[in-house]
């Protein structure tokens, strides 16, 4: 059951696991999600280092566009939820470019060994209530770009230049609706007007 509120939970779940994992490997590490406005020399890069996500596209999936209509747990049916591929580039910020690799590597290793967020972690941005229900998960999967567009990716964000960075989509994120499906009664006869011909 996530709504509109799912794309900023998935964002925000991603920078909270590299948190808890970076406690005891880079416990001086900060972990920021940012917007494009944010890549400036002051903003994008964590001091004294860490990461950054940036969710730079996204997607309606095309895995299964079209979708059954959602029935919660009453049987109460709602319009088909919007299933989204959501993009992100992850990059690594450090004073000395060896740490800035290292910090790359273990990026990659604890995606890579967490690649299936719970629900619990996607719900830490909601206090008041849950944003995905207990049985959806999210999984991340590395997904390259090519040189090309890693550069005009890069020339768009203006002040800062390329650094390493890494790219993850999460699929099939649902975008459920609170809209309710009008359900009818089954026809039960038909009354076909008959006009005579003169």
């Amino acid at each position: 059951m996530a709504f509109y509120t799912a794309i900023a939970a998935v964002g925000t779940a991603i920078v909270n696991l590299l948190k808890d994992a970076s406690r005891t490997e880079f416990p001086q590490a900060d972990f920021k999600l940012l917007q494009a406005s944010d890549f400036t020399l002051n903003s994008a890069i964590p001091s004294p280092e860490g990461a950054s996500v940036f969710l730079y596209r996204v997607t309606v999936s095309t895995q299964r566009r079209n979708m059954p209509p959602r029935t919660d747990e009453i049987g109460v049916r709602f319009r088909p939820s919007l299933p989204v591929d959501l993009y992100f580039l992850i990059t690594p910020w450090a004073a000395d470019p060896e740490k800035q690799l290292r910090l790359l590597g273990w990026i990659m290793r604890v995606i890579e060994d967490a690649s299936i967020i719970p629900s619990a972690l996607l719900n830490e941005l909601e206090q008041n209530g849950k944003i995905f229900s207990s049985a959806e998960n999210i999984e991340l999967f590395y997904e390259p770009l090519n040189m090309a567009d890693m550069s005009i990716l890069w020339e768009n964000l203006k002040q800062v230049k390329l650094a390493p960075s890494v790219t993850y989509v999460a699929r099939m994120v649902l975008l459920d609706s609170s809209s309710l499906l009008k359900v009818y009664d089954p026809v039960q006869a038909r009354d076909v007007p008959f006009q005579e011909m003169n």
